[in-house]
């Protein structure tokens, strides 16, 4: 039994029981968010069970990440409730499925890697807000509904009786481990407040008062849409949006359970199987997903480090649905509410409230801007993608500052502008502001052994720059050209003459992920 469960975990050392006793924790805490997230999607609760199922199942098995957990998230639930709604859940799982191929082939593309683009910054803002988004959905668990349906908040024993039992449930996941560390502290922590409930009669909010979860095996459904260009055309935009928001999501989680483990994931492998998990999901019914960080530290806080407690998690998630739907129901919320704002707790990134002072003003500004979005919209891609852009922005900008022009004429009167830093479209200006073209003698040479010529902007000013010299009956050479930047030429069929000396060769660190 051993040696099969080493296929799954490719010969990593596995503690069978911490991963069982793990999973079996995630499986209950996926239950709410994978109903709730269903019900936002404007979707029947099964089909988030179901596809926090096959998410959860096919990701453990040939995710790139082992310990990671994927599920039914509201990231993807926010991208499709529209198309919900107007075209229902037949048009829905086409979607799925669509994004799900466009996410493997992003990974055969080896697209991964472009998650290194992301800088810390926004890394941080991306984790507070969703650790604040985790906090405030729990506080809807301290409310009821009135005589008119609306939600208002709760008085008096019922409430004094969530706040007592989530307070109990706090206390052993931190407490817990300072005794023992032999189970899971969120484990015990569940099965403690539901022998309290169960045995002593407490009224509170159960999982079965929020929706049912009974039903069978997932049914392989070929969704019922026309196969023309009419419902490409109408499905496509939903499902590339579905497509990069699970990748970013996913991406970032797994760099973030990367550095809690201090091991590495494999971004392309986990792009592919994200993929395959949200193919499968469209024909089984589910409404797809992608990775999921607080059930992700749900599952590494419990101690799992390997495949089995995912796969252990999606199947005790498809035993409670098809089996044991009446038990899991009487789950009191209480516990799970206060599992998930341990979650919230850990999650918020505390060191980055310390760098404040010591982080660029700029690093800083991403980083609250990325918090406020994530906050706000509860878009956690276009966060990242706006914090992706302030940062770039940033960096053209300093960059642009950057270049440097060291001037010298040698005993032949040559003048020569020894050029340091990158010349880019942000840093066009200044490099024209560097030469005398009037006053410069008739033979100039620009040095780039300490430059390079990034884009069409950089080329375009030595285009002009060299014009303008031409007008005057002056002559420009460029010397130490990288190998890239004559290309760059070349193909621009720039007027430029190029003096080749001993060109710098750049190369890029690459890797087989």
């Amino acid at each position: 039994m051993k040696k099969i469960f080493n296929l799954f975990d490719f010969s990593q050392k596995v503690d069978y029981k911490i991963e069982v006793m793990a999973g079996l924790t995630v499986a209950l805490a996926l239950i709410p968010e994978a109903v709730a997230f269903a019900m936002i999607a404007g979707l029947s609760p099964l089909t988030g069970l179901y596809a926090a199922f096959v998410m959860g199942l096919v990701t453990s098995i040939i995710g790139g990440r082992p310990g990671m957990i994927s599920g039914a998230t509201g990231a993807v639930a926010v991208v499709i409730v529209a198309l919900a709604i107007s075209h229902g859940p037949e048009y829905v799982f086409a979607t799925v499925i669509l994004a799900g191929l466009i996410q493997v082939l992003a990974g055969v593309l080896r697209l991964g890697k472009l998650i290194r683009l992301v800088p810390h910054s926004v890394i941080f803002g991306f984790v507070n807000g969703l650790a604040i988004i985790i906090f405030m959905s729990q506080l809807d668990q301290f409310k009821t509904a009135n005589e008119a349906g609306e939600l208002v908040w709760m008085t008096g024993a019922p409430l004094y009786t969530l706040l007592g039992l989530v307070a109990i449930t706090i206390a052993i996941i931190v407490g817990l481990p300072k005794l023992t560390k032999a189970v899971p502290a969120n484990l015990v922590a569940i099965l403690v407040v539901f022998g309290l409930v169960a045995f002593l009669g407490i009224e509170t909010k159960t999982v079965g008062d929020i929706a049912s979860i009974s039903g069978g095996f997932p049914p392989f459904h070929i969704p019922m849409v026309p196969l023309s260009w009419g419902t490409l055309a109408l499905i496509f935009p939903y499902a590339a949006i579905m497509a990069g928001v699970g990748l970013i999501e996913s991406l970032l989680t797994l760099n973030i359970v990367d550095e809690i483990t201090e091991t590495r994931g494999r971004g392309n492998k986990e792009c592919v199987a994200q993929g395959t998990a949200n193919v499968l999901s469209g024909f089984f019914s589910g409404m797809g997903g992608c990775a999921m960080l607080g059930q992700s530290l749900i599952n590494v806080s419990s101690g799992a480090r390997a495949r089995l407690s995912g796969i252990v998690a999606a199947v005790s998630l498809l035993i409670f649905i098809m089996f044991a739907a009446d038990i899991i129901e009487l789950l009191p919320m209480a516990a799970l509410t206060g599992l998930m704002i341990m979650v919230a707790v850990g999650t918020f990134e505390w060191a980055s409230l310390k760098t404040f002072r010591r982080m660029p003003k700029s690093d800083v500004l991403v980083m609250v801007l990325v918090t406020l979005v994530t906050i706000l919209l509860h878009n956690l891609a276009l966060a990242v993608l706006v914090g992706v852009i302030i940062s770039a922005l940033v960096f053209a900008w300093d960059n642009a500052k950057r270049i440097r022009a060291r001037k010298r004429t040698d005993e032949d009167g040559i003048k020569h502008y020894e050029l340091y830093g990158p010349l880019f479209f942000g840093s066009v200006q200044a490099f024209n502001e560097k030469f005398d073209v009037l006053n410069d003698p008739d033979e100039v040479i620009i040095d780039f052994s300490e430059s390079r010529i990034v884009d069409m902007s950089g080329i375009e000013a030595v285009n002009k720059l060299t014009e303008r010299y031409a007008k005057q009956g002056k002559k420009l050479h460029l010397r130490h050209l990288s190998e890239d930047c004559r290309r760059l030429l070349n193909k621009a069929d720039a007027i430029i003459e190029v003096n080749i000396l001993e060109d710098p060769n750049y190369k890029v660190a690459v890797d087989d992920l």
